[in-house]
């Protein structure tokens, strides 16, 4: 490894101190250079069918962690902890002393990091290593960085270096900007965090470290890299969107771009899914958890669609392209995929083709596999006997899915979707909201803030199924920033107000009422604005909802000649609910956001944020929301 601190500073590229004393100082170390050779890796080699990711810990012995098995269509992964296959929501401290609203360690835990960093590099010398240079983000946008990781969790690092490029270490020179480090040590978990996923970043000048004291990858291998890109973002005052993004094409050539954005669960890799048919050909809008009907509607023919970004989208501002609109580019080499909603052979056909026989290996969790079996997207592991894991995972690189679109494009419509709860009179909650809403800016802005985390959220460990609002945080993305909440706001409504001409729909998933829906809402949307394309809606087909902060609530809406019940538009319409149901929930709504905006009312905050907030503080109807920032062009009966 000395030969590589050589080499790397010949090219004019020098690592940090504390990096160059592990490496040098480390019983042996890897430089990988393709996810292949990870892959490989990942099992201890080729020669081997399954493998245990195991530490000797004290008090406990050898503890596995993870058995992972190569299977034929890449790698299969799965941890022996039912805790360990869902995101922690806590997971974040900060080390360093730089401006931020979260948690540092020394406040959580009652020392200096700098004890625990010693105590870390001192294991990580003791170990063979993993190593490999990465870059995160696209179009030259972005941060590099370079993670260390223990050999036998090869598998951790396929994941990351699927996730955000792997880079061969002959194409790094002094063009390469070393911006970040992630150090992985899982064996202390168990012998400084009680057990839980811990992931510390710690700030300098000049470099983003990320130490994962846990295997599973979601906050680390993926969202600690996108925690790297909010603080370059934070400091350059720029977005990465916490989105999916898709191209949608309709039978007549309209071309609509959809950003979906919300919390974890709330809908963004879903909206990538085709709508599937019932044996007679018919769609199921839903069925009712009260009486158990069913109803259907009939499209004959559906939009093509052509994915750009699965849940990270770099909003850089010089990939504007002057038109009032938000362009954004995918910010990820690979797409971290939850497949929960699959149950069966057949559920979602597109997905199961593209992982049963890749062209490349992939990652998959929390799936029941077993050496030289073929993994497969709808066969998840049990949590406990006869309950299965919610958050069964597989990681595509982006390059195998068809149709991506790999420059940047322009937002038509943004939306944002919130996991719901059924309602009734009698259980009134948050599932008041219709098939898809329409925002005026200033209530988009509002949402982005208040996040809801929503119901049964499968990402989130801890995340139980009652109907109680949690907040995931300005963005959706507050969980992964190291920075100011209030200076994220700001930015969010700076990008809002700089895009004029992008559409804000608002549209739920699992309920509407008293109707388990799935994620058809956000589906049945996205046919109906791309069929419409440019064209305004009739006056006649909105008006200002009941409760205020939904926006406007639509009459009518029809695909194809097939008309959209009223009960999925208007939910008091709904016999299971009407006024006081519909009221109860509303008003529910109404106490998450007021409890969820005071934190924002700090003197940072920007003038125009403030007397957004403050409208909504004093019961602003939609109206005068939509005087505060006016809508796009295609509401022209609401300009102002």
């Amino acid at each position: 490894m000395s030969n590589l601190i050589e080499t790397l500073e010949g090219k004019g590229i020098k690592l940090p101190a504390n990096l160059v004393g592990v490496l040098s100082g480390c019983k042996g170390a890897t430089l990988y250079s393709t996810t292949d050779e990870l892959a490989a890796a990942a099992t201890g080699g080729l020669q081997n069918e399954t493998f245990e990711v195991k530490y000797d810990i004290p008090g406990k012995g050898m503890y596995t962690e993870v058995v992972v098995d190569r299977v034929t269509n890449g790698i299969s992964a799965n941890y022996t902890e039912a805790y360990m296959r869902r995101r922690d929501p806590n997971t974040m401290v900060i080390a360093d002393n730089k401006p931020t609203d979260k948690v540092r360690f020394k406040d959580k835990f009652g020392y200096e990091f700098s004890e625990l960093r010693k105590e870390t590099e001192e294991w990580l010398k003791d170990q063979e290593l993993a190593v490999f240079f990465y870059f995160a983000g696209s179009h030259n946008l972005g941060a590099g960085g370079i993670a260390v990781c223990p050999a036998n969790a090869a598998f951790f690092a396929l994941g990351l270096a699927m996730l955000q490029q792997i880079v061969p270490v002959d194409k790094v020179d002094a063009s390469f900007s070393l911006d970040s480090v992630i150090y992985v040590a899982p064996p202390f978990r168990h012998t400084h965090f009680d057990g839980k996923q811990v992931v510390v970043h710690n700030r300098t000048n000049e470099l983003h470290e990320v130490f994962s004291f846990n295997l599973y990858p979601g906050p680390s291998a993926k969202k600690g890299l996108y925690s790297v890109l909010l603080d370059k973002g934070e400091k350059e005052n720029w977005i990465t969107a916490h989105c999916s993004t898709v191209l949608a094409i309709s039978p007549y050539d309209n071309v609509t771009t959809f950003m979906h954005e919300g919390a974890s669960g709330g809908g963004k890799s879903e909206m990538h899914q085709h709508i599937l048919r019932e044996p007679d050909g018919q769609i199921l809008i839903g069925q009712n958890v009260v009486t158990s009907e069913r109803r259907l509607i009939s499209i004959p023919m559906f939009c093509e669609f052509r994915p750009v970004t699965d849940d990270m989208a770099l909003c850089h501002p010089s990939l504007d392209k002057g038109n009032g609109k938000l362009t954004l580019v995918d910010a990820e080499n690979a797409w971290f995929i939850r497949v929960d909603s699959i149950k069966e052979y057949g559920d979602d056909p597109f997905l199961e083709k593209l992982t049963i026989r890749p062209k490349k290996p992939l990652l998959f969790l929390n799936l029941e596999t077993r050496p030289g079996c073929t993994a497969l997207v709808w066969d998840h592991i049990e949590d406990e006997p006869g309950k299965h894991c919610p958050n069964p995972r597989v990681v595509v690189p982006r390059e195998l899915v068809p149709n991506t679109v790999d420059k940047p494009v322009s937002i038509d419509v943004r939306s944002f979707g919130v996991r719901t709860p059924p309602c009734t009179a009698e259980s009134p909650s948050y599932g008041i909201i219709g098939m898809f809403h329409i925002l005026p800016p200033a209530l988009a802005w509002l949402w982005r803030l208040v996040a809801p985390r929503g119901y049964a959220n499968p990402s989130i460990a801890g995340a139980g199924s009652g109907t109680a609002m949690e907040s995931e945080g300005v963005g959706s993305y507050w969980p992964f920033a190291t920075g100011e909440m209030v200076h994220h706001a700001n930015m969010l409504l700076d990008q809002i107000v700089a895009s004029p001409n992008v559409e804000f729909t608002l549209t739920p998933n699992q309920h509407i009422g008293a109707w388990k829906v799935g994620f058809k809402p956000q589906l049945f949307m996205r046919e109906y604005l791309t069929r419409r394309g440019n064209v305004s809606l009739r006056a006649d087909q909105y008006q200002p909802a009941r409760c205020s902060l939904l926006g406007y609530e639509l009459n009518y809406l029809t695909i194809e000649g097939s008309k959209i019940p009223s009960r999925f538009l208007k939910v008091y319409k709904q016999p299971e609910i009407g006024f006081d149901g519909y009221d109860g929930g509303a008003e529910i709504i109404r106490e998450f956001f007021a409890k969820e905006l005071q934190k924002y009312l700090r003197p940072e905050l920007s003038p125009l944020g403030r007397k957004i907030i403050e409208a909504f503080l004093a019961g602003a109807s939609v109206e005068e929301y939509n005087e505060l920032l006016p809508m796009a062009n295609n509401f022209p009966d609401l300009q102002k």
